[in-house]
């Protein structure tokens, strides 16, 4: 008999039309309103968001400040800093390059403070900046020393049968060297389910021929019978993608790169089934007896 789960943390209420709880990025799909800020949501965000974002954040912020204490240099006088070419153009890059030579402590000496009130402009600047490349660092360690989960998932999520039994399968590939030691994952069905005139959230948990395996360091297939004790055995396959139901998978495995654990979430709907597929062999050994993971096929799926 399957096991359902009161509750694994979503609630168990629901609407008509619900969208998936987990996006394909892992992320909890959670709109938040009202939330209030604070540093170390700043932190988490910055930390966490793609390389080329934050890069350009680090630059466009650079850049920002540089122009604010050129004009602020320029009120205060170009005089105070070199002299005046005439043109507001060319003292305003003469300010901007100063400024950028103060905020990173280079000091080339072209350019230098003449009087008590630009002095006092570029000490206040000259900490600024030793403050922000204090917290650019610290952020460079953070993302640096952040655990990421390396394991990748299929694109598709396929159900055909095999020995008298359908099966729905995904499956996961290690996508760095690094060694995962003993991964296991658990499965969770999402159904929601009509109750009079409102709709509850059902959570089920799924049977698989094996969820823990010793390394993974090819690609593991991750199998549901749907067989009597599975709770999707009251439907018939070919309307298995009409339900509005979802998979939540949680991978956990111990990473040798960090030294922890790691964990990774990831989810499928079941209107995303592939039926009567199965997945391409995605590793073979070469001529000289190594074995070869070849990335292109991992997503590769071929009809039975």
């Amino acid at each position: 008999m399957f096991h359902k789960v009161n509750d694994p943390g979503f609630g168990n209420f629901s609407t008509k039309n619900i969208q998936r709880y987990v996006n394909k990025d892992g992320r909890f799909n959670i709109k938040h309103i009202n939330k209030k800020r604070n540093i170390s949501a700043a932190y988490t965000f910055l930390i966490s968001i793609s390389w080329l974002k934050f890069f350009v954040l680090v630059i466009s912020c650079y850049t920002v400040i540089n122009i604010v204490f050129a004009f602020i240099y320029l009120l205060a006088g170009i005089e105070n800093l070199t002299s005046s070419t005439g043109s507001p153009l060319h003292d305003f890059f003469n300010a901007f390059f100063f400024s950028a030579q103060t905020i990173t402590t280079v000091g080339y000496g072209g350019i230098s403070p003449r009087g008590i009130i630009t002095g006092l402009i570029s000490s206040f600047e000259a900490m600024l900046g030793l403050i922000c490349f204090s917290f650019i660092t610290g952020l460079l360690y953070g993302r640096f020393s952040k655990p990421k989960a390396s394991a990748q998932f299929s694109e598709d999520i396929v159900v055909n049968k095999h020995l008298g039994t359908h099966k729905i399968m995904f499956r996961v590939m290690n996508s760095r060297k690094s060694v995962m030691i003993r991964p296991k994952v658990d499965v969770i069905l999402l159904l929601p389910e009509a109750v009079g005139d409102s709709f509850k959230s059902s959570f089920y948990t799924l049977d698989l021929e094996r969820n823990a395996i010793t390394y993974l360091p090819t690609t593991w297939t991750i199998v549901h019978d749907i067989d009597d004790n599975s709770p999707l055995s009251n439907y018939k396959v070919e309307n298995l993608a009409n339900l509005n139901a979802e998979l939540i998978i949680l991978l956990s495995y111990y990473d040798d790169a960090f030294n922890q654990e790691v964990h990774q979430v990831h989810s499928y709907l079941l209107r995303e089934l592939k039926i009567d597929y199965t997945f391409e062999k995605a590793f073979s050994f070469n001529d000289d007896g190594i074995m070869e993971l070849d990335h292109d096929k991992f997503d590769r799926i071929i009809q039975k």
